[in-house]
């Protein structure tokens, strides 16, 4: 019980009754826990070994990511596994390395989840049952909370604006040539036609630029750790 007391008083002597030289140890220990992080970023070249095996996003992914900015999903779902048993069990596959989010500008971890991580949505399921979940949450989640989005069924992806934000991301550092961007348009109608022909085959109806192509195109993508051809980048491993 003296030793306590002793220790504490010593403590209180030396730090806490001396404001200035707390607040400048204080200081110093928030510097170098903020060096510690930020430093392996510009030193671990990460990006470089990651562009080797991650292809950035095709064109029709991109158009789909922008309508996920758009409508929201980032404020519902995160796409972050934690390096747990309990999520990786819950979400399925691995949990997330940070070198698979090299080409994401902006981050999209999220901080909530109203609804489930879709880190590892990819493949999980059919492009027919993102399509049917999209129109009607709860057709596919009788306890869903989520709203339906039926207007991605109608509206159409401008190809142009796709364009401009590949040319932008490639400004941040994406590295899409001048021949990608220009052939995105040619891209998004093959990605997207083979999207259609899955959707027919379980009786749905799309047109290779429907919003919701777009969308499933994206969702469809995320969790793939290997580089990705743009002619089968969405092809589910899944069945009805």
């Amino acid at each position: 019980m003296a030793d306590n007391n002793q220790q504490e008083h010593w403590h209180r002597r030396l730090l806490e009754h001396r404001a200035a030289l707390f607040a400048v140890l204080t200081t110093v220990a928030l510097s170098v826990g903020g060096i510690v992080e930020i430093v392996p970023m510009f030193t671990l070249h990460a990006e470089s070994d990651a562009a080797n095996r991650l292809a950035p996003y095709s064109p029709l992914e991109v158009a789909g990511r922008d309508i996920y900015m758009r409508e929201g999903c980032v404020g519902c779902h995160s796409q972050m596994v934690r390096p747990f048993r309990s999520e990786t069990l819950r979400y399925g596959g691995d949990w997330s390395r940070s070198e698979e989010y090299v080409w994401d500008r902006p981050f999209l971890l999220g901080s909530r989840r109203t609804g489930p991580d879709l880190h590892r949505v990819g493949k999980k399921y059919s492009d027919s049952w993102h399509y049917d979940h999209m129109k009607d949450p709860r057709s596919m989640a009788s306890n869903s909370i989520m709203p339906p989005y039926p207007w991605l069924l109608e509206w159409k992806v401008d190809s142009g604006d796709v364009q401009a934000s590949m040319w932008a991301l490639k400004m941040a550092g994406t590295p899409y040539t001048d021949a990608q961007i220009q052939g995105a348009p040619e891209d998004m109608k093959k990605q997207g036609e083979a999207i259609v022909a899955r959707l027919a085959e379980g009786g749905r109806s799309a047109e290779h630029d429907d919003e919701i192509v777009a969308l499933i195109a994206y969702l469809q993508s995320l969790g793939r750790h290997q580089r990705r051809d743009v002619a089968d980048a969405s092809s589910p491993e899944v069945t009805e």
